[in-house]
């Protein structure tokens, strides 16, 4: 909420296999399992793949456990209904996937990128050839630290076209959802939180900004004029890419929104902007998580404050819709860090553009966050962070003076939501949805959403 997200992955999947074995989609974003015993009764599969992106919500102070669910709702109809194979990926699975892989009684679970390697399993297991050097798959008998991880050679990659609307309904996204688009896998930096490097690798791999055009040409000439999505970690990283595909696009001279989450401070330019604004973007999100020069070195961010200042300047000069992303708390967050940040956002974010602010770091195993967490007598080497999850508070605040804090930036921010109130209510959301219906509006639909919250705080 308020944007529903395609099973962008799991239906690349279905374009690798498709061409050797029958493939159906179930997608259970809308559906939330009522029609899947009925799908696994009349497909009836020798197979059965689950992927699994969230295992919470990640808000320290109104947690939504994700794993209860999936099992009640998915796991166990799967196994009562069906006697397939049951593999497991995912990016919330490769996070912890000793934990989920016990937990739900799988048989086989892919640990980062799949791809071509699901294609092997399935050939290996129809031909009774053996499985044990395939690149990231677990079995029952796979141990810690013995795993064949998958590897990340060469920066440019092929990625077989998702075509997502040919493999579910995709009638139900129209209204506020997005066509998702991957243009690179892999993340090169070191934000000390993250785990995009531990699921899709340390190097950045880049598809042909060709192939990504050709892939929203098709997808715009089945399905008209809808709204996509860049879905990478980072859009403009490495330098030059983005442009690249956005003069890709123009060339196209083909009417479409799109959106991109991750805009990175260091590589923005006006040339950049500028070429974004002739493509068809109408929307950006960037996430500093901090303007604190203090935090950015903290959390080992690529970019200095400058680099900050000048793209804030640059949305507000071309008059970008952007949703901010800060986080608060991490590694030596002060109240003097969290003014520094405060600063920013008054001074260069327009009251337009949400701010999305969020208490405390989740601590992931493997990340630079877990081993400061353990040295900082956090956690413990066998702390257990799937459930329940695990946050990491600055040693010189503490959640309730942090959350405090947060609340009054709320109440007197009206643009600056905490994370715990960003999932809006079904009456807001209903009244969203006519507004922009009512006054025929194309704004973002979180600029919707805050215009209804600022109408409610002024009653």
């Amino acid at each position: 909420m308020p944007y529903p997200v395609p099973p962008l992955g799991i239906c690349l999947l279905a374009q690798t296999i498709k061409h050797k074995y029958q493939v159906k989609v179930y997608d259970s974003l809308f559906d939330e399992g009522k029609n899947l015993i009925s799908l696994i009764r009349s497909f009836n599969p020798d197979y059965i793949g689950l992927t699994i992106r969230n295992i919470d919500n990640m808000i320290i102070d109104s947690t939504d456990y994700y794993i209860t669910d999936i099992i009640n709702l998915f796991i166990k109809p799967i196994r009562q209904n069906s006697s397939a194979k049951l593999i497991i990926g995912g990016s919330g699975f490769s996070i912890f996937p000793f934990e989920l892989f016990a937990l739900f009684n799988a048989d086989y679970g892919f640990i980062g990128e799949t791809d071509e390697n699901l294609l092997l399993l399935l050939d290996c297991l129809e031909n009774n050839k053996p499985i044990e050097n395939i690149e990231g798959l677990i079995t029952k008998s796979s141990e810690r630290g013995k795993l064949k991880r998958r590897s990340n050679a060469g920066e440019i990659f092929n990625l077989h076209f998702s075509e997502i609307d040919k493999h579910i309904d995709f009638n139900p996204y129209k209204s506020r959802g997005v066509y998702s688009i991957q243009t690179k896998r892999g993340c090169r930096h070191k934000c000390i939180y993250c785990t995009y490097p531990l699921i899709e690798g340390g190097i950045c791999k880049i598809r042909t900004p060709e192939s990504i055009a050709e892939e929203i040409e098709q997808a715009y000439h089945r399905q008209g004029f809808i709204t996509f999505e860049f879905v990478d970690s980072i859009f403009n990283d490495p330098p030059g890419h983005a442009e690249a595909i956005c003069r890709a696009l123009i060339k196209k001279n083909i009417k479409i929104r799109i959106r991109t989450m991750g805009i990175n401070p260091q590589h923005c330019s006006t040339e950049m902007f500028k070429l974004m604004l002739k493509a068809g973007f109408t929307q950006i999100d960037c996430s500093p998580d901090s303007a604190s020069p203090a935090m950015i070195n903290n959390l080992k961010k690529n970019f200095t404050v400058q680099n900050l200042y000048n793209t804030a300047r640059l949305i507000k000069e071309y008059n970008i819709p952007a949703m901010w992303f800060f986080i608060f708390g991490g590694p030596g967050e002060t109240e003097t860090t969290i003014n520094e940040s405060l600063d920013f956002i008054d001074k260069y974010i327009s009251t337009d553009d949400m701010v999305h602010i969020t208490t405390g770091l989740r601590i992931y195993p493997g990340t630079d966050l877990h081993c400061l967490s353990i040295n900082d007598g956090i956690i413990k080497n066998n702390t257990n962070l799937l459930m329940p999850p695990v946050f990491y508070i600055s040693k010189q605040l503490n959640k309730e003076k942090i959350s405090h804090i947060l609340k009054t930036i709320a109440l007197t921010r009206p643009n600056c939501i905490p994370a715990s109130e960003s999932k809006p209510d079904p009456e807001m959301l209903k009244q969203a949805l006519e507004l922009r219906k009512l006054r025929k509006l194309d704004e973002p639909m979180f600029r919707t959403l805050l215009r209804i919250r600022k109408s409610r705080n002024k009653i």
